[in-house]
């Protein structure tokens, strides 16, 4: 079988669910994104002390927090599944209308998502993702940049991202589309801090 990112034309959902599991792709509206190699350590020390506090803040809320790989299908109408061609993994997607959540991830935006950069996905991450969430209506849309120890944060106002807020890795930072839920930064930075895999090189 030849490899995805070599085939002519655009993919939809009903192809992604035919690649090899060992395989991590992202579908954006058609065409295909090689997610590999696996995240460094320093990319995962941030996902898991994120995924922590925030599941340990959502206990009694009805909302649910998921770390890729978790597939987040964004249609653009009512399109099957098979059709929809846009299928994401975000680090972390917070999901708070349970509705959207089924046995093959999310079909629907999730109300927050974060993403932790690396210098291979940066560019995408900051750009085509940016303009994609928007499109989609997601909420709040974070990208936190491991080795500069800073946060920006896009707030939808209107079906509009504001200007990005960017904030140092420092105290606490307020999760506007869930009321109540903070997150603290200096475990974090910690654990980076002290890691000989500090760089995010990936």
């Amino acid at each position: 079988m030849s490899h995805p990112a070599e085939r002519p034309g655009s993919f939809t959902y009903g192809d992604y669910r035919h690649w090899p599991d060992e395989e991590r792709w992202e579908l954006i509206d058609g065409e295909a994104y090689d997610m590999s190699p696996a995240p460094t350590r320093a990319h995962q020390q941030v996902v898991v002390e994120l995924i922590t506090q925030i599941h340990a803040a959502l206990r009694h809320r009805p909302c649910q927090a998921y770390a890729a790989p978790f597939d987040v299908r964004l249609p653009k109408a009512d399109e099957a599944d098979d059709g929809v061609d846009t299928v994401v993994q975000p680090d972390i997607a917070v999901i708070c209308d349970l509705t959207k959540l089924d046995v093959a991830g999310c079909r629907g935006s999730p109300d927050w998502i974060i993403e932790v950069l690396s210098p291979r996905t940066a560019a995408r991450d900051h750009a085509k993702k940016r303009d994609l969430y928007e499109r989609q209506g997601v909420r709040e849309y974070w990208l936190l940049h491991p080795t500069d120890r800073i946060l920006t944060i896009y707030r939808l106002e209107n079906g509009l991202y504001s200007r990005p807020d960017v904030q140092p890795l420092s105290g606490e930072t307020a999760v506007a589309a869930i009321d109540g839920l903070r997150i603290a930064w200096d475990e974090l930075v910690a654990a980076l801090d002290e890691s000989s895999g500090g760089a995010d090189s990936s």
